[in-house]
């Protein structure tokens, strides 16, 4: 099957992170949060909006997620979001973080 999208998955740098901070995104047009997650020494740390309320703040805090890093800078209102954290969305609708396994490293390539 081949697609017309520009992007194509191979080409998607997509990474083990954990979530370092979160906060409510006050400015957002729906419900957000604006997180912070650290990649590791090599890759750093990034932020990201995240419509992911269904989940309480404390309960991000140091959470392992996965995330695309080389999509490009998004500005979402008067956040410049630097990353896009994966998530799979339930029948109810909630977005559930995607996780890695306990034995990955922050920075881990996934594929």
């Amino acid at each position: 099957m081949e697609s017309d999208k520009s992007t194509n998955f191979f080409e998607l740098d997509i990474r083990v992170g954990k979530i370092i901070n979160a906060e409510i995104f006050e400015e957002a047009k729906k419900p957000a949060y604006k997180l912070t997650i650290d990649f590791g020494d090599l890759i750093g740390t990034k932020k990201t909006s995240a419509q992911i309320t269904n989940y309480k703040l404390n309960e991000l805090h140091e959470k392992p997620c996965i995330a695309v890093i080389n999509l490009g800078n998004k500005q979402i209102g008067p956040f410049m979001s630097e990353c896009l954290v994966l998530g799979s969305i339930s029948e109810n609708g909630d977005v559930l973080l995607l996780q890695p396994s306990d034995k990955a490293e922050l920075g881990d390539k996934v594929s």
